[in-house]
């Protein structure tokens, strides 16, 4: 029986198995880092999630584009009011191409939406805005963030009612 000769692995190879080993370590080291969100409001003021360690946190990435994202506004506003003076915030980052956007949006509802349910927002086309978060893919992307600043819960589109639930087991 003659022996089969031993082929060199491709460096080619050798490259892309490193390169996936180094992916799922990096994929399990953003999953247990704490979550960033930095900026600047859309009123200028600087803005870190980190800062809200001790509170339930939900972070919504929308566009005021999204007939969803807009349709939901309402039942956030809402929910903002009837949590106030708990430890729970909203954080919307708008995800619109143009600021232009996003003000143009804001002077409506500055008109119509009392202060006691208005909550940050920060659009994540602002120089000094950053996340860990990932790509937000479909609109509205949501995540929950527990008092210990650990995210529990991503939600891809619609909020669903079962949300306020979690909120309101992490209060």
């Amino acid at each position: 029986m003659m022996a089969h000769p031993i082929r060199p692995i491709p460096m080619k190879s050798i490259v892309l198995a490193f390169a996936l080993v180094a992916a799922l370590v990096s994929a399990t080291q953003a999953q247990t880092a704490p979550p960033i969100v930095e900026g600047r409001t859309i009123e200028g003021q600087p803005f870190k999630l980190a800062a809200l360690k001790g509170k339930v946190v939900l972070v919504m990435f929308w566009s005021t584009g999204c007939a969803v994202c807009r349709d939901k506004m309402p039942e956030l506003r809402q929910n903002y009011e009837g949590w106030a003076g708990k430890p729970f915030e909203m954080v919307l980052v708008s995800t619109d191409r143009k600021m232009g956007d996003l003000q143009e949006y804001e002077k409506i509802i500055s008109r119509t939406v009392p202060l006691k349910q208005r909550f940050v927002q920060l659009w994540s086309g602002e120089a000094g805005y950053k996340d860990n978060l990932g790509a937000p893919g479909q609109l509205p992307a949501s995540f929950l963030v527990d008092k210990t600043g650990k995210v529990v819960q991503r939600y891809q589109g619609r909020i669903p009612a079962e949300a306020w639930d979690k909120i309101a087991e992490l209060l």
